[in-house]
């Protein structure tokens, strides 16, 4: 397996390549930013470079991207030219050299104005749930989702909307893997796992979630009773390890179509940290 990975000098892309070459596949990281991981230097948006870099190649993922904390402090312009004219540039590129699978790095975030439920609500997150989104990161990832789901691969392509999976305090990472966190190697896990299969469509990725969409409004107006009623186990965890219950959610990310389509299953949750 010869594969191509955009952004590999980040965390994410890192994890992908490291991952991949773990398995025996031909991984080549490209990046602007020089890294352990890449070996091609070059901006995604260079179209000779793209031209080169995807020759041979046979499935790419595509994880380069301006991003969240970026808003305010890059110009509109330059994420438009970054997330999604180089996504165009790089699908033709793909499709031009025969490249068989592409999977597309996308974000939680661009759900946007639909993860800020009414007061008391909470808001189930899953592919159905319509994005919304709320600044220009967000318009640029769902621009260039839509330009990978009207492209077309022999083995088919995957968008993979990745849950927040950065570095914080145990406490915060143990309570947001219980309903909207995802572990580093989970989040890269995903990634190579959807190269291995032809499935195509869209994904949430996410830790798996204890709670039951039928318990959304008792999590919206009391997360801890419910967690102490229903999952003793889970509690008591917490309790032993001095972390916080969450009061009240106001969200939950749902990655059962993963499980069931893809075939992934994350193994880190909140209490494999």
């Amino acid at each position: 397996m010869r594969l191509l990975v955009t952004g590999s000098s980040g965390p994410l892309g890192a994890a992908i390549v490291r991952q991949a070459r773990g398995r025996g596949w031909a991984a080549v990281g490209l990046d602007i930013r020089p890294g352990a991981t890449t070996d091609i230097l070059a901006d995604v948006a260079d179209d000779d470079a793209l031209a080169r870099a995807v020759a041979g190649c046979d499935a790419i993922i595509h994880v380069a991207a301006l991003h969240a904390p970026q808003v305010g402090r890059v110009p509109d312009a330059d994420f438009h030219r970054v997330n999604v004219d180089a996504t165009a540039l790089l699908l033709r590129r793909a499709r031009a050299a025969g490249v068989g699978r592409f999977i597309y790095t996308s974000t939680t975030s661009l759900y946007g104005h639909s993860l800020v439920p009414a007061p008391g609500r909470l808001a189930w997150v899953d592919e159905d749930l319509a994005p919304r989104p709320r600044d220009i990161y967000d318009e640029t990832k769902l621009a260039a989702e839509a330009l990978c789901a009207d492209a077309t691969f022999p083995r088919g392509w995957a968008i993979l909307r990745i849950a927040r999976c950065f570095r914080e305090p145990a406490a915060a990472r143990a309570a947001h893997r219980l309903h909207r966190g995802l572990n580093m190697a989970d989040a890269a896990a995903a990634h190579v796992h959807a190269v291995t299969v032809d499935v195509p469509g869209t994904f949430v990725i996410s830790a798996r979630t204890p709670f039951r969409r039928a318990e959304a409004d008792s999590l919206a107006q009391d997360a801890a009773g419910l967690i102490r009623a229903r999952l003793p186990r889970v509690a008591a965890l917490f309790d032993r390890r001095g972390w916080p219950l969450p009061a009240r959610l106001d969200r939950v990310y749902d990655a059962t179509r993963a499980a069931a389509l893809l075939g992934f299953r994350p193994r880190f949750d909140f209490s494999r940290l």
